[in-house]
């Protein structure tokens, strides 16, 4: 008989963190527990294969609102795990056959999964998103320069170029600016990602986003870092720090690691 559930995997520690948080649930409301193997700790939960199979979990990902309940559960226990120590977030609705998978997991990765680890410990990752408000060309007026009027079809064609212009002189010293918060920021962190910039539906926002950074960052220095992005404010960039966070964008695998 085809066993009819699955081992989903949400983070891996040290087995020194090994303790589960007491009444952890999961995706899909599913109690979380700890597999331990080779000095390391898997969090997972037992999901029904016929939610978190491969068909299924097609058809529910493009399920926006199944999506992100999904994936507020899951950041869920990570944050909740995180709480013990230094811990390998994995990407979302990693799913493995059964718990004998994941042993070979941490078994096989084990270097992989500890030298991560090891490079996240006493760290915290931070957010940082930079929003530009979008400029118009001012109105070209009628007749300027001793001309004759211009019909209403050519002087809307010369607005529309001018507004094109703006909008593009705007995009690059916009973008020249969010390089040189990039730059800055990363010399206080000890490794940063830039991801890239969300579309206004997901920002909820309908200023350019400019920077999307992750910044992995010792936590004695979290007010520093603070401190350097607050100094980046104003001259019509907007910032938006978030965290800390588990380190999500600096412990992923290369190829061949949690899927």
């Amino acid at each position: 008989m085809v066993d009819d559930t699955g081992t989903y995997l949400y983070a891996v520690a040290s087995d020194a963190a090994v303790p589960c948080p007491r009444g952890l649930k999961g995706v899909a409301g599913r109690d979380v527990r700890a597999i331990v193997k080779s000095g390391l700790v898997a969090y997972v939960s037992t999901v029904p294969l016929d939610q978190f199979g491969e068909e299924p979990l097609r058809r529910s990902m493009e399920d926006l609102d199944w999506l992100g309940a999904t994936a507020h559960a899951h950041h869920h226990v990570v944050e909740a795990v995180a709480r013990l120590g230094p811990v390998a977030p994995v990407r979302l609705v990693t799913v493995y056959s059964g718990d004998d998978q994941v042993r070979r997991l941490l078994e096989e990765r084990h270097d992989d999964f500890a030298d991560t680890l090891a490079r996240v410990a006493g760290r915290q990752e931070w957010g940082v998103k930079a929003y530009v408000v979008k400029t118009e060309a001012p109105p070209v007026a009628p007749g300027t320069g001793g001309q004759e009027p211009a019909s209403p079809g050519t002087a809307y064609l010369k607005r529309r170029q001018a507004s094109l212009r703006s909008r593009e002189e705007s995009w690059r010293d916009a973008g020249a600016r969010a390089e040189r918060i990039h730059d800055a920021l990363r010399s206080v962190a000890v490794a940063s990602r830039r991801h890239r910039a969300q579309d206004p539906q997901l920002s909820g926002r309908d200023e350019w986003m400019v920077l999307n950074g992750a910044y992995l960052v010792d936590a004695e220095l979290a007010e520093e870092f603070a401190r350097a992005v607050d100094e980046l404010r104003g001259q019509g960039i907007e910032l938006e720090l978030t965290g800390p966070w588990a380190p999500y964008s600096f412990t992923v695998l290369e190829e061949g690691g949690p899927r």
